[in-house]
């Protein structure tokens, strides 16, 4: 997206900005603005700059974008936009720097005469990012001069002033800023996070150059994002690893009721739906109308032309689903919308209902011309969709003929599955555990008030290389979805889930480990819903017992183990002490089980989240898919963080 608006066109000044007051919050309640004080909330930092960054490329006034990640973990975004407004503010009697910096909710993108549209999540901007950060500095190139300002934990430390001259044409904002120690818990950036993050926005703002710099010691690289085929590129290096079943991305630009609509897709060989969806440049990872518009329209557009093809004489009977349309399809969906509600678990589900009717008619228009165009395109298209129905069909009779009622219907639970006595799932956890002796220590040992044990027998079925019928034909897959009661795929239902925490617990070696990738697997793919809500967990037993006499402790690794004994032996040496190297949960007996992974009071679990469905659907892919060769690289490039139990 090359600079195209000369700053004579449109008004950007302090009067552009308007004021909702009250920074002091932020420091007191961050996860409120940036979602946590950890990693999360640390790399939001960064994209709250970046994001004032690419709304002056919205608007058409920017086109190169750098950040650098320097030796300290302090970071610098630079951008060639208009330069933040410096002139003084009509009512607040600030300069138009300093208001955006010092008050929360201060920023031209609450102005819609400023922005039509604008990206970033909750709109906090800049200020945000000043109150959390130990120092901020800011250089802004405007009107031929360089103006500079500095502040401190939020507070103004150096009034704004001027530096000297520049060309009349050298316009952009430079921001430095070290997070804030006393907020933070975690300090050090992760490139591979940012980097997802900048490629992503320089597919999503075709034509905008991005850099990321590291200048940490041991860890310096750089790499440039420029995407001049926007949404075209992105689906291609989505489908990278896989293999296309056409060699055009099939790509849509186009605007309808006042909203952008960009849609890009490309079938591959695989059974999986990877469609990501983006409104304003935010990650829509829950959804919303836009995309149910696209999914209506892409279903309704290729049952039309099966009727209307060959295909419909020989499988007259055979009515296309959307998950039938949509196996091994990669899509990205990207709206711009002035004024975007969000709602959901995480606020990135999209809530206008106009986004809905916008997409769904444009995507309509549009597929089913192209679909006329290209009959070869859609005569793949339409294969691979009816392959996949009749794999469905063949997978529900198979479950009619064996059983008297559907193998996913909750009335018919599994013999196996130990469940508890309460009913209301928000009360209720079910632990899924490997291997029947594990699973009789925790059924022995857990309160069955509320915790339900399903013992699962061997290796899953590795879902990202089956199709649905070859799925539903595995026992274990098939009894898990039973004892949680909400189907999968299309017939999903996250009010009819059986337990709010579904608890994944393995043995702490190799093939625990193991098992633990095949049920997230599982999870991402046919129930990432449960993921969403925060619903799975993953068990954290001990790996060690530390015992002296009638005195015992448990250790998680080898320096918590070690530390215990030497607090154990003080004064007496370490010859009485015990050590216990738990290889399997089997190990353990039914109290230590319930007091160690399973009593509330005591275990640690931790929470499955998606912070990037992009990020993770790469990574599964990598992994668990049918390609060795990216899974082969990425286990060198990896192999030293690994942590092997010999």
């Amino acid at each position: 997206m090359a600079k195209t608006n000369d700053a004579a066109d449109s008004q950007y000044d302090s009067s552009g900005i308007q004021v909702l007051k009250g920074l002091e919050a932020v420091r007191k309640r961050p996860g409120m603005y940036i979602g946590s004080t950890s990693h999360r909330g640390l790399h939001h930092l960064v994209y709250e700059v970046v994001d004032n960054s690419i709304d002056e490329a919205l608007a058409g006034y920017c086109d190169t974008v750098t950040v650098i990640i320097h030796g300290d973990n302090s970071i610098t975004v630079e951008d060639n936009g208009r330069g933040i407004p410096v002139d003084m503010h009509p009512t607040e009697k600030l300069p138009g720097v300093e208001l955006a910096l010092t008050v929360l909710h201060a920023g031209g993108k609450f102005d819609k005469n400023t922005y039509k549209v604008s990206g970033g999540l909750h709109g906090v901007g800049v200020s945000v990012v000043n109150a959390l950060s130990e120092t901020l500095k800011v250089w802004v190139k405007r009107d031929g001069k360089e103006h500079y300002m500095d502040f401190m934990r939020g507070d103004t430390t150096t009034k704004l002033k001027v530096l000297g001259s520049v060309k009349p044409k050298e316009t952009g904002t430079k921001v430095y800023f070290k997070p804030d120690a006393q907020i933070f818990t975690e300090l050090e950036y992760d490139y591979a996070t940012l980097a997802t993050r900048l490629r992503e926005l320089s597919f999503l703002n075709k034509g905008v150059t991005i850099t990321l710099n590291d200048e940490r010691e041991g860890k310096e690289r750089a790499e440039t994002f420029h995407a001049k085929g926007g949404l075209q590129e992105f689906v291609a290096f989505l489908n990278a690893k896989q293999k296309p079943l056409h060699p055009e991305v099939v790509y849509f630009e186009g605007e309808k009721d006042d909203i952008g609509i960009e849609v890009a897709l490309q079938y591959n060989d695989g059974y999986n739906e990877n469609v990501f969806s983006f409104v304003n440049n935010i990650n829509t990872h829950e959804g919303g109308t836009h995309l149910t518009g696209f999914k209506s329209a892409l279903t309704s557009v290729i049952n039309k032309y099966l009727d209307k093809s060959s295909f419909a004489k020989k499988d007259k009977d055979l009515k296309l689903s959307g998950d039938d349309v949509r196996e091994g399809l990669t899509a990205v969906l990207s709206v711009k919308v002035r004024e975007p509600q969000f709602e959901g678990q995480t606020k990135t589900k999209l809530g206008n209902s106009e986004a809905e009717s916008a997409v769904k008619t444009s995507v309509n228009e549009f597929l089913a011309m192209y679909l006329e165009e290209h009959p070869r395109v859609a005569n793949i298209v339409i294969d691979k969709a009816l392959s996949a129905a009749r794999a469905r069909e063949a997978a529900r009779k198979a479950r009619d003929l064996t059983r008297k009622k559907s193998a996913l219907d909750v009335g018919n639970l599994p013999g196996k599955l130990a469940d508890c006595s309460l009913s209301d799932p928000a009360m209720c956890e079910i632990y899924l555990v490997e291997g029947d002796s594990a699973g009789g220590s925790a059924k022995q040992g857990r309160d069955r008030m509320f915790q339900a044990i399903l013992p699962l027998r061997g290796k899953i079925l590795n879902v990202e290389k089956a199709r649905i019928d070859k799925i539903l034909g595995n026992e274990e897959i098939r009894t898990i979805i039973t004892a949680i009661g909400a189907g999968i795929k299309e017939e999903f239902s996250l009010e009819s889930v059986r337990y709010h925490k579904i608890i994944i617990m393995t043995d702490a070696d190799v093939d625990g480990a193991h098992i633990r990738t095949l049920l997230l697997t599982f999870f991402f793919r046919q129930m990432p819903e449960l993921i969403d809500a925060g619903m799975i967990y993953i068990a954290q037993p001990p790996l060690f017992r530390v015992a002296k006499g009638k005195e015992e402790y448990y250790a998680y690794d080898i320096a918590e183990r070690d530390a215990i004994a030497a607090r154990m032996g003080l004064g007496e040496g370490k010859t009485n002490i015990n050590f216990q190297r738990y290889k399997g949960l089997g190990e353990m007996n039914p109290d230590q089980l319930w007091k160690t992974t399973m009593d509330p009071e005591t275990r640690t679990i931790l929470k499955v989240t998606l912070d990037d469905a992009f990020l993770a659907n790469e990574i599964f892919q990598t992994l668990m898919g049918d390609e060795v060769e990216p899974r082969r690289v990425f286990i060198e490039a990896n192999a030293k963080f690994a942590s092997i139990d010999v």
